[in-house]
């Protein structure tokens, strides 16, 4: 990179035009990320508020589902949809947590959308009664968000 001219007599000749302008690039980008996590931050404190909300036994299992979709797929970002908790990759809804409350079905359910990647020959399941986590359901949820990932 060629450096200013020295115009100060202290012999720091300063940033070219370009290094100005990749700082100021970069500026933009450290701002754009910081607003990315703020708004990615809102969108949990959403998710746990409504789980909070719920009656106590589909909270148990919303909170549960939450953590497993924490642990076994970090990538995915949680927010509501329709006033469910969601989770989402680029945007786009792969899985969500229905209580039974909200249409005053008998269990709530897991559901994925055509975004997980469950796909297994020509017919398979994508939403799934919840009455009880233990170690045999989250392990089967477990394998369910890795399987959606790809």
């Amino acid at each position: 990179m060629a450096a200013t001219k020295d115009t100060t007599g202290t012999g720091y000749e300063g940033f070219t035009a370009e290094e100005r302008d990749a700082m100021k690039q970069r500026a933009k980008e450290l701002k754009a990320s910081a607003k990315a996590e703020a708004k990615a931050a809102d969108a949990e404190k959403d998710v746990l508020a409504k789980i909070a909300k719920l009656n106590p036994a589909d909270r148990v299992l919303a909170e549960g589902f939450h953590a497993l979709v924490k642990e076994h797929a970090p990538e995915l970002t949680p927010r509501t949809w329709y006033g469910m908790p969601a989770y989402a990759r680029d945007g786009k809804i792969v899985c969500h947590f229905q209580p039974a409350e909200k249409f005053k079905t008998r269990y709530p359910t897991i559901t994925f959308s055509d975004e997980a990647k469950l796909d297994d020959g020509v017919l398979w399941p994508v939403s799934f009664a919840l009455t009880e986590l233990n170690a045999g359901s989250e392990t089967a949820i477990a394998e369910l968000l890795k399987g959606a990932m790809g």
